[in-house]
């Protein structure tokens, strides 16, 4: 029962019993020496801090963002323990996978117990038998190979009348599949960051890499190693980093053409691959060597193509001025075309007083990508910020004038009597009356007089745009032809092919019917 005193007594107790004033506990004697005299205890300094963080935490749940996370320093435990963690992972998958014995002995098993197609002659085998096989495989491999004899991978390939699927189609699934995982796990051993992708230092050590396993490339020059893996590297960088972030997804990467590009070197050996066939991949000893036989011509490298680069880089100080770069492909591409490409895509030269642009060796490896990959998104999209010449995103028929008509036609919209349709296409008069078109190229060599109208047409016929006074990229991506547009609109060759475009065709054919 409570026995306590009563309100009276112990108000008078409380009032008796003094309390020590707040500045004389060591604590807050203690708290105010470490944050600072003030008014409140110095709860401005804390609440600034605490304010921020609390403003950015409710940004980021506002926003669905993560808040980001802090890279262990470099060298600490922390960094140690991630590192360990992660060398352990990725030898973990990669002892999962198949070895080149263990491919060798899944390609026995399944001949042997597949079943010769009487009609094709193709090695077949329904799915009793690649249940058995994969019975078989398991007990000479192991259980990693189990993984690729699952019902939804015999779903995957093409099945004739009884139900049987070819062996071949099979194997190279299961061979690419290892080769990707592969690929997979040295690309995670370079990503110093481990944020899933690869810087071009760490793509270019990849590529490094695979050079002692791809037959074309094993004489590769000791000197010319490094030069190579810059020129590869660029192209993974060009398709897989569109917004030029300084890295590339890693699983971009795997999933991109340039890739299997790369890996082709690997699979053909020299001796079957015509000199055509190896200039056109990018990848190739000769496709590199031309394209420093282009601009670096002075490195003393066996080039198998003619040294162009006296041609182009005048000065040897190893850039291209607008000057020099109008001598490439022969002087065909056009002089607004140049203009444009140094507008959009070189930087301020960082040598030598003045504004003057110089195109160095990455930007020429952009020029040349785009050039010769007119038809992919990426390069019609280098493309296509050169064709806008007022950065509005779309093409209207002024800028096609601006870009295909006569000279005349130019000077009479930087006249007065056409300042209106100047304003619209070109902000630099100057400019206009030096410009050397695709119809004027097309005059001086000799061919007949062309109507600007005719070809504007012609291109919004090919392009069937949404909107029909404007192109945008989207119109060109969509119309499947963006490309043949783009080299009708900067080089006299492009304007040239696709208008003799049924003589060519025919001329193909004609070999193939005398054969």
């Amino acid at each position: 029962m409570y026995s306590g005193s009563s309100d009276g007594e112990s108000h008078e107790a409380a009032t008796q019993r003094k309390i020590p004033p707040v500045s004389s506990m060591l604590w807050v004697r203690n708290l105010r020496r470490y944050i600072g005299s003030g008014a409140g205890l110095g709860s401005e300094a804390l609440m600034g801090p605490l304010k921020q963080r609390g403003s950015c935490l409710i940004y980021l749940k506002k926003s669905n963002r993560k808040a980001p996370k802090l890279k262990p320093e470099e060298g600490s435990i922390s960094h140690r323990v991630q590192k360990l963690a992660k060398y352990r992972f990725l030898k973990k998958q990669s002892d999962l996978l198949l070895n080149a014995d263990d491919l060798d002995s899944m390609w026995v098993c399944l001949r042997e117990n597949c079943v010769i197609d009487d009609a094709t002659g193709a090695e077949k085998m329904n799915y009793e038998d690649f249940c058995h096989i994969a019975s078989v495989c398991t007990e000479q491999i192991g259980p990693k190979c189990r993984r690729f004899f699952s019902p939804s991978n015999f779903m995957k390939f093409e099945k004739d009348e009884s139900g049987r699927i070819a062996i071949l189609p099979f194997y190279l699934y299961v061979m690419r599949t290892v080769s990707l995982t592969q690929a997979r796990i040295d690309m995670s051993e370079l990503d110093e960051d481990s944020d899933g992708f690869l810087q071009p230092h760490e793509m270019e050590a990849y590529i490094r890499g695979l050079i002692p396993n791809l037959a074309q490339l094993r004489d590769m020059p000791a000197a010319f190693v490094q030069m190579y893996c810059r020129i590869a590297a660029h192209k993974f960088s060009f398709f897989c980093d569109p917004h030029r972030r300084g890295k590339a997804c890693i699983k971009k990467v795997l999933l991109s053409n340039c890739l299997q590009e790369l890996m082709e070197l690997h699979q053909e050996s020299e001796e079957e691959v015509t000199d055509t066939e190896q200039a056109e991949n990018w990848f190739s000893l000769t496709s590199a060597q031309r394209i420093c036989g282009v601009y670096f011509g002075h490195i003393h490298i066996p080039i198998l193509l003619l040294d162009m680069f006296l041609a182009l880089d005048k000065d040897m100080n190893g850039t291209l001025s607008k000057q020099e770069l109008k001598e490439y492909a022969d002087g065909t591409l056009t002089e607004i075309f140049i203009e444009r490409v140094f507008d959009e895509h070189v930087r301020r030269c960082k040598i030598g007083a003045g504004s003057n642009r110089e195109m160095d060796f990455d930007s020429f490896l952009d020029f040349v990508l785009a050039l010769e990959n007119k038809d992919t998104p990426e390069g019609l999209t280098y493309l296509f910020r050169c064709l806008d010449l007022n950065g509005r995103g779309f093409l209207t028929t002024a800028d096609i004038h601006s870009l295909f008509s006569n000279r005349a036609y130019l000077e009479k919209n930087g006249s007065e009597e056409g300042e209106h349709h100047r304003d619209e296409m070109l902000p630099d008069t100057t400019f206009l009356h030096k410009i050397l078109d695709v119809h004027q190229k097309w005059i001086e060599g000799g061919n007949y007089e062309l109507c600007i109208e005719d070809v504007r047409d012609e291109i919004w016929d090919m392009v069937k745009p949404t909107d029909p006074l404007r192109i945008t990229l989207a119109d060109l991506l969509a119309c499947k032809q963006g490309g043949t547009v783009a080299s009708m609109l900067i080089d006299v060759r492009g304007f040239w092919a696709h208008d003799n475009r049924e003589n060519l065709l025919q001329e193909e054919e004609e070999p193939e019917e005398e054969s």
